[in-house]
């Protein structure tokens, strides 16, 4: 079965949030102040978001991403891993993190069942790093990354580049790439939290190629089967991997093949739509019909493209750690 939207996509691509909780306060992701935490009762158990994701791979999603807030603080998570890779027809079961919590759990994450891990990581600099992250640790998720390696997983980095913040290390993260087999993927920044003059902060993709171009040689790659919005390239003698993802200057929505489902319940056709369906109702009464049909409603309801630009920010604020990373 497939899940095609009003526009000829084809949707197998679902981002599923377990948490809003988070161990880092970056400042693009959250206002300085945090997010009022969500009560117990609304985060929906796990018990519920496999219904979820079970019903959503039976209609066509091939790929599952597991996000946050930070997905590995909640309690008795691999085991809730291992469930969703236990379902039949699903292809790949990936991760996002920060990686604090990596070096005690990269083991377990792999003999669950997760196939990739996305780690972000914004800066390579002790100091600008605690600046971005408010306070995070970055030796100890480089110990993380490294942990990850030991166990197997292909390393994917996310680097969100910021104007007078980070973007001198663009040449320094995409390093990275040459000797080791990582994926470095630069992110444009976005005006996730309707942060005044944001614009500013932007580092188009086609500026951070240039970049790496005055000091690199490379060439564009092929997407594989169920890839994300990254165009990728293979720097000249490395062994990993370099991509742009640039929601800002260039947007894939043409080619969007996902939906989002928070840990609340609540699922949306594109991050920045206000277009949302609760599902709680459904998987709280197993009302699986019912869940069935609003899956596909999501689908349908998918916008063409969302309506950010570098001259405007038409959307409400929106929590990452809430919606999911």
């Amino acid at each position: 079965m497939e899940l095609i939207d009003s526009y000829g996509r084809k949707i197998n691509y679902l981002r599923l949030s377990v948490t809003d909780r988070c161990n880092m306060r970056c400042s693009y992701c959250m206002p300085a102040e945090g997010v009022n935490k969500l009560q117990r009762k609304d985060i929906l158990s796990y018990d519920e978001l496999f219904r979820i994701a079970r019903e959503a791979v039976t209609l066509g999603i091939e790929k599952i991403r597991v996000t946050g807030g930070e997905p590995l603080v909640r309690k008795g998570i691999t085991a809730f891993l291992a469930q969703l890779a236990g379902i039949p027809g699903l292809k790949q079961l990936v991760l996002t993190t920060n990686g604090l919590r990596l070096v005690e759990m990269a083991e377990e994450l792999r003999s669950a069942g997760v196939q990739r891990l996305n780690i972000s990581l914004d800066s390579l600099q002790p100091e600008i790093f605690a600046r971005i992250t408010r306070g995070g640790d970055l030796s100890r998720v480089m110990a993380g990354i490294a942990a990850a390696e030991r166990s197997g997983f292909p390393v994917k980095i996310n680097m969100v580049v910021m104007r007078g913040v980070n973007d001198a290390e663009i040449i320094d993260f995409a390093s990275l790439a040459i000797h080791k087999p990582y994926t470095v993927r630069f992110i444009e920044f976005m005006p996730i939290i309707k942060e005044e003059n944001w614009q500013f902060l932007t580092v188009p993709g086609s500026e951070i190629l240039d970049r790496i171009g005055e000091r690199y040689a490379y060439s564009p790659i092929d997407l594989k089967e169920l890839a994300g919005p990254a165009r990728e390239y293979r720097i000249e003698g490395g062994v990993g991997t370099i991509g742009v993802i640039t929601p800002i200057s260039g947007h894939f929505c043409k080619g969007c093949n996902r939906i989002r489902v928070t840990s609340t319940g609540i699922a949306r056709g594109c991050l920045f739509s206000n277009t949302e369906t609760d599902l709680k109702p459904y998987v709280r009464s197993f009302d699986m019909h019912g869940l069935h049909e609003a899956l596909r409603r999501i689908v349908t309801s998918k916008p063409d493209m969302h309506q950010i630009s570098v001259r405007h920010a038409d959307h409400s604020p929106i929590s990452m750690a809430r919606l999911g990373g």
